[in-house]
Parts: structure tokens; C-alpha cells; sequence
């Protein structure tokens, strides 16, 4: 491939921000739409969160469980980092969930609990909150099919399950991995706006959000305070995708869907890389980890690799900051006199890094910046946040609220 058909200018890249601003608008105002906006019910203590939860988190391959305490507005966690697990088995065709039940509850049962806990859940697929809570799910993504759990609520079932003789737990907050780090990051105090970001084996965002502009809220819903919104907005179409994105789709389990996370995530940037290479011997599990080692490793590889991985990681970070541009239209549009945002980011994509060039979170960043100008914004500074272990603190928060 001698073109970069990856390549996008700063008027595609305004483009897509004002569509994604545009389609977050309309998933706001009316169900079903093409980027969801899930309200989550669930508001976090003004105060800072306070005592002991259970967290879970399950994402796209790894499954995580620990015990978070929170004392004087620190958060502890035992074991450190949780203990953790591949799941990729749940991708399986034919994988139960009765058997992704025992896999979630082995590891609890390892675990020196006591007292009737609450559970934090970060559940990292679209899932549909509810007043109590608890969410249903929408559909499965990130190469999952568990047809049972479809359409039922996942904390419910899984609290019965977890609920033994000799254990029991009080209650179960289910949140998105965006959420989770949108909770997190509500430790950075003194900010006018925040924002939660996913980049890693899929891709997301979320952010709190004034009730009074989702027009969609339930009616039985009371809350003043700014409640977190879940936009599923992977499944965003964005303009300017090219024939071997198409290629990608046609190929995948979900034709159709998802179609900006197939741009963006480590999941289908290996995709995209084979497809542009369909006669050469590439490995068939090749993901974004892969292509940062061509990238970072020039010398051991062909020199049209080296070039075509560059393209797709940039155009990755392109989209990623061109959606975070059109989710702060969205925020300016509803506050004006928001100046500071803080973005806590995760996802081993976002940080990842790039030995050669600029690391992927700083290409996010500097197209951000000069979209912002663009907009007219540049009064707005987003500061970006890493922080460890946000999925689980943010979800000891959740059970806590």
C-alpha cells in the first residue's frame, strides 16, 4: 500500500466530532439510538465514598476480584491489584453462565471475607441500568455470546449465585468499565467536567452528565445531582472509514455494529493490519500489541509493516480524540462555563507506547487540543488522568453509593 488511506486531515477529523456530538444529542433524548447514552443510577457520594465493598471487574479477556477499603478519602486494596484471571474462555461458542458463575466466584472463595458486603460490579458490555442499581444486558460484544444471560439482569443472578450458606452479600451495583474509571477519577477534586475513557481491547466513554438534559431519564427518577451517562459509543459509524474497515465488518461476528471500535481498539487493529496484507503469512492472533511491536522494532520487520502499522496506531488515536472533542461540545453545550475537564483513561492501547515516535496517549491529546481551538474552545483544558486500579476503585464507589 503506497497511500495512506488511513490518513485523516483536521477538517475529517471536525467532521466526526460534530456527527458523534450530533448522535450523542439525539441517544440522550430517545432510546435506541445509534450511540445509546445509558443513564447509570447510581450517584456517587458528594462526600467521597466510605467502608469496605466487594469488587468485581470482568473485561474483554481478564477478570479481576478484590476487597477495597476506603479510610480518610484513601482506597486500599487487597489483595493488591486484585487477584486476577484470563477469561478469554469465555469466548468460547457454547460457554454457559453457570460456568462463567463458578469462574467469577472461585477467587472469592479464596478470599478471607466477612460481614454482608456490598458487591461492586464493572461489567465491560452494554448493559442497560436500572433504578435499583442492577443493569440488563443489551448484547454481548468483544467476541461473547452468552444467549441466556441476554435481556436479564446481571447483578440479580449473580448475587444468588455468589449468595451460599456460609456467605452473604447485601447488595450488587452493576457499572461499565467506563463508568468505573469516570467514579474513579471523581478523586481528582476542583473540576468542572469529567470524563471516563476506554482503550483497550474495546473502546467507550462515559461522562457525568446534568439530569435536566437527558430527556430520556425514567420518570421515576428524582435525582438533581449529575448522574454518569454510559454512551456505548463504540458502536458510533463514524464518517471516512475505508474499504478494508469494510472488509474488517464484513468478516467479524457483529457486521454492522461496533463500527468505531473496529477502527479503534486492540481487539481489530490486528485486523486491520492482516486485511490490508491479505497473501502474507501474518500470525492470526495479532492484536494492537502486536502492532506496537512492529512498530517498535522496525529493524526486524518489512518496511511496509513498519509503515502501515504507523498508519493504523495515528488514525486510531485520531478517532479516539476526535470522539473526545464531540462528547465535550456536548458538555460545553450544556454548561458554557465549563473550563476544566479531567479524562481518566484506561486501556492498555491508551498507554501504550511508541519508541519511535509519540505514545499513543500524547497523539490523543495534541489532536484533542487543536480541535478544541478549532471549535472555538481553546479556553478548555483536559487534563488526562492514569490512575491504578481505576475499574476497581471506581466500582467500591459504586457499591458504596
Amino acid at each position: 500500500m503506497k497511500k495512506n488511506i488511513f490518513k485523516l486531515k483536521t477538517k475529517h477529523l471536525k467532521r466526526i466530532a460534530e456527527d458523534i456530538q450530533r448522535k450523542i444529542d439525539e441517544g440522550l433524548a430517545e432510546d435506541g439510538k445509534e450511540i445509546r447514552c445509558l443513564p447509570t443510577y447510581i450517584t456517587p457520594p458528594k462526600t467521597g465514598a466510605k467502608g469496605t465493598a466487594l469488587v468485581l471487574d470482568l473485561g474483554g479477556t481478564n477478570y479481576r476480584t478484590a476487597k477495597v477499603e476506603f479510610s480518610e478519602g484513601k482506597s486500599s486494596i487487597h489483595p493488591e491489584d486484585g487477584w486476577k484471571r484470563d477469561l478469554s474462555i469465555m469466548r468460547n461458542e457454547g460457554f454457559t453462565q453457570k460456568e462463567l458463575f463458578e469462574k467469577l466466584a472461585d477467587p472469592i472463595n479464596e478470599m478471607n471475607l466477612s460481614g454482608n458486603l456490598p458487591v461492586g460490579y464493572c461489567f465491560s458490555y452494554p448493559a442497560e441500568s436500572t433504578l435499583d442499581g442492577d443493569a440488563k444486558l443489551i448484547r454481548w460484544t468483544k467476541g461473547v455470546n452468552i444467549k441466556e444471560m441476554l435481556n436479564q439482569p446481571v447483578g440479580k443472578s449473580l448475587l444468588e449465585y455468589l449468595n451460599s450458606p456460609d456467605k452473604k452479600f447485601s447488595s450488587i451495583k452493576v457499572i461499565n468499565d467506563t463508568v468505573a474509571s469516570l467514579f474513579a477519577g471523581l478523586a481528582k477534586s476542583g473540576y468542572d467536567a469529567y470524563i471516563g475513557l476506554i482503550v483497550g481491547t474495546g473502546t467507550n466513554m462515559a461522562a457525568l452528565m446534568r439530569p435536566d438534559k437527558i430527556k430520556k431519564l425514567d420518570p421515576q427518577y428524582k435525582g438533581a445531582e449529575p448522574i454518569p451517562v454510559n454512551l456505548e459509543s463504540g458502536n458510533f459509524n463514524p464518517p471516512y472509514l475505508t474499504s478494508i474497515d469494510d472488509k474488517v465488518d464484513a468478516c467479524s461476528d457483529s457486521k454492522g455494529r461496533q463500527r468505531f471500535e473496529k477502527a479503534v481498539s486492540g481487539m481489530y487493529l490486528g485486523e486491520i493490519f492482516k486485511s490490508v496484507f491479505p497473501y502474507d503469512e501474518v500470525e492470526e492472533k495479532f492484536d494492537a500489541q502486536k502492532l506496537t511491536g512492529i512498530m517498535n522494532h522496525p529493524d526486524m520487520y518489512k518496511k511496509k509493516y513498519v509503515q502501515v502499522a504507523r498508519w493504523i496506531y495515528t488514525r486510531s488515536a485520531q478517532l479516539v480524540a476526535a470522539s473526545l472533542a464531540g462528547l465535550i461540545l456536548v458538555l460545553a453545550s450544556h454548561d458554557p462555563a465549563i473550563r476544566n475537564v479531567c479524562l481518566t483513561a484506561e486501556g492498555s492501547l491508551f498507554w501504550s507506547k511508541d519508541k519511535r515516535g509519540k505514545d499513543y496517549n500524547q497523539l490523543v491529546l495534541e489532536d484533542l487540543n487543536n480541535l478544541l481551538v478549532e471549535f472555538g474552545h481553546s479556553d478548555i483544558q483536559v487534563d488526562i488522568n492514569k490512575m491504578d486500579n481505576a475499574n476497581l476503585i471506581g466500582s467500591a464507589v459504586a457499591a458504596l453509593s
